[in-house]
């Protein structure tokens, strides 16, 4: 069931992008396996397996890629697959012997992606790093954040997600799109900071005409307009208005009982610290449950700025199903829709390994030679 139904992904294991690209596959109906580390992997942080949600829905298969029979396992299930998706550093799939021209030069249909933070050449391309990083190099953060204070982080959601996970997925369809009119497989080299300098498309052209500056916290989208921000609320909780237009902006001036001036007056920009201010008082004088009630079904842009807990809560997401719980797990459903094939059934994050000796039969191999190998830690049932 789902769209990519028959689609089989091999996803050697990493964190971020590669993982939630090998999700967002496996939650249209791709078979992806994981290929996950024998021994014990130290990553600073310890977090249960079945939190680890961008795993859910992959089958599990722990290799010792040191040991040449563990290689041999991994290219049997790379020359049945669709696709590969590794996010070593640059050289390492080719030391560990399955780089793009070996796994290329026995499955030819293979599409082999590829995610590093800055692409497999160029002078970083060896250089460790982070989301955080990847967003500060491809001048994401310095655009945002307040005009009197440094960038903000916004989390891992750039890089890792959407210039990474989103980007190599992205890519893969591509080429499979590619490989259906061709036959042949092909590379994908999907580097961060290009997925963040892609995201800054629009920004780029906002830039070149001016309309943009450099300016952090005094432009349309960042902070600088009073009308399009988040406000806090007697309560200490916040809210949001993206009034842009100015007819939403009229509307609100109405509803909250401001001097109908402001509607002429809110394109002078030397008025629009008063602006703020005035705003900034009128959502202090009520709580986030007030201005819901009295906002949430006015033509306004209004929301409230709810946590996740809460937006999964909320009656929209509720009516449309968009969040799930798994083993105890909150965690969003499968996104996008598709009107005629729907996505897989959600499943649980299977534990490390926990489908190491099927997948390994399911290759040919017999009971007495799979005893073996698990006895000589080429694989690990977890």
């Amino acid at each position: 069931m789902g769209a990519l139904s028959g689609l089989r992904v091999v996803e050697l294991a990493g964190f971020g992008p590669g993982p939630m690209a090998g999700m967002m596959l496996a939650d249209h109906g791709a078979e992806v396996i994981r290929i996950e580390r024998a021994s014990a992997h130290d990553h600073g942080f310890e977090i249960e397996q079945r939190f680890f949600v961008y795993n859910r829905g992959k089958r599990s298969l722990a290799l010792d890629l040191k040991q040449p029979d563990a290689i041999a396992i991994l290219l049997d299930l790379i020359d049945r697959a669709d696709v590969l998706i590794e996010g070593f550093r640059p050289g390492v799939a080719e030391r560990l012997g399955v780089g793009p021209d070996i796994c290329l030069g026995r499955n030819p249909r293979l599409i082999y992606g590829r995610i590093t933070g800055y692409g497999q050449d160029g002078p970083l391309a060896q250089r460790a790093g982070h989301d955080l990083n990847y967003t500060a190099l491809a001048g994401v953060i310095d655009l945002i954040g307040p005009v009197d204070g440094p960038p903000v982080m916004p989390l891992n959601l750039i890089s890792d997600f959407g210039g990474g996970g989103m980007l190599i997925a992205f890519g893969i369809l591509a080429a499979l799109h590619e490989r259906s009119q061709s036959g042949k497989g092909q590379v994908v080299d999907a580097a961060m900071v290009e997925g963040c300098l892609t995201l800054l498309a629009s920004t780029f052209g906002y830039l070149a005409s001016g309309f943009h500056t450099l300016d952090r916290g005094t432009n349309l989208l960042d902070g600088g307009v009073p009308y399009y921000g988040v406000f806090e609320t007697a309560d200490h909780q916040y809210v949001s208005i993206g009034a842009l237009e100015p007819q939403f902006f009229a509307r609100l001036v109405d509803i909250l009982g401001l001097d109908p001036q402001w509607k002429a007056a809110r394109a002078d920009k030397a008025r629009w610290p008063e602006l703020k201010a005035l705003l900034d008082a009128t959502f202090r004088m009520h709580d986030r449950a007030h201005w819901e009630a009295l906002l949430g079904d006015e033509d306004v842009c209004f929301a409230p700025v709810l946590s996740p807990i809460e937006a999964a809560a909320h009656p929209h997401f509720v009516a449309r199903h968009s969040t799930a719980e798994v083993d105890g797990v909150l965690q969003p459903a499968p996104a996008p829709r598709f009107g005629r094939t729907g996505a897989a059934p959600l499943r649980s994050v299977a534990a490390k390994g926990a489908d190491g000796a099927a997948v390994i039969a399911e290759l040919g191999h017999d009971d007495a030679r799979i005893a073996d190998w698990r006895a000589r830690g080429v694989f690990a049932d977890g």
